[in-house]
């Protein structure tokens, strides 16, 4: 006799790293791809729908279509801080979660949500005031059967997602760091601000040309 699958998975054990680490991430989403030498981002359509920039801690869940029982446990299973990063396939033809679901999060210091699905309620969702990132929205409601995962590695938007990455959100869209990237990112972080910042003071006193525009257009022969 072949046995059922168990509706949920769980991970054994999540490591999330300390807040002062996180921290450090709180930047522009642009900044943290130019120091990831330009990936992380999710898919484009992931969009802030609600709320404004965050940073966090990612705690995965992979709900697959139509169905919100493993984000119903990971929500049961988050912390403060940590951004409830939510793969349903890019399913659209239901909500994975609405208001009550998202006032509870905000109950538990939930960060923010991510997810390249849909949500729903979305007048509450504003009251709610988590900052939501998702495809777009749909009154259509889920079930809640599984099968699914919690804190397991999933595919988001296109991206890797472990639980204990750094997520970063703002109106540009959402970028994840891994774990395994973190002290690479955060040393060419340093170096991105600092040269963001002097080419902006550059920029605002009159240049009319960006370095990077000289070697490029000397390519052409157009230098």
């Amino acid at each position: 006799m072949i046995e059922e699958p168990l509706p949920l998975v769980f991970a054994p054990s999540i490591e999330r790293p300390p807040t002062e680490v996180v921290e450090r991430f709180r930047a522009p989403t642009s900044f943290i791809v130019d120091a990831m030498n330009g990936t992380g981002a999710l898919d484009w359509r992931i969009k802030q729908l609600v709320g404004g920039s965050f940073v966090g801690v990612a705690l995965t869940c992979d709900c697959g279509p139509l169905d919100n029982l493993a984000f119903m446990a990971a929500l049961a299973e988050s912390k403060p801080g940590d951004v409830l990063v939510v793969a349903t396939n890019g399913y659209t033809g239901a909500a994975v979660t609405g208001d009550l679901l998202m006032y509870v999060a905000r109950n538990r210091g939930v960060t923010a949500l991510v997810t390249d699905g849909l949500v729903r309620d979305f007048e509450d969702l504003e009251k709610v005031g988590v900052p939501t990132f998702a495809m777009g929205l749909t009154p259509n409601s889920p079930q809640r059967r599984g099968p699914g995962s919690v804190g397991l590695p999933i595919v988001c938007g296109g991206v890797t997602v472990a639980s204990g990455d750094v997520v970063v959100g703002d109106r540009d869209g959402v970028v994840v760091v891994p774990r395994t990237r973190f002290d690479e990112t955060l040393g060419n972080l340093d170096r991105v601000k600092a040269a963001e910042a002097a080419t902006l003071e550059r920029v605002r006193a009159g240049l009319k040309e960006l370095p990077v525009q000289v070697p490029a257009l000397e390519r052409m022969g157009r230098g």
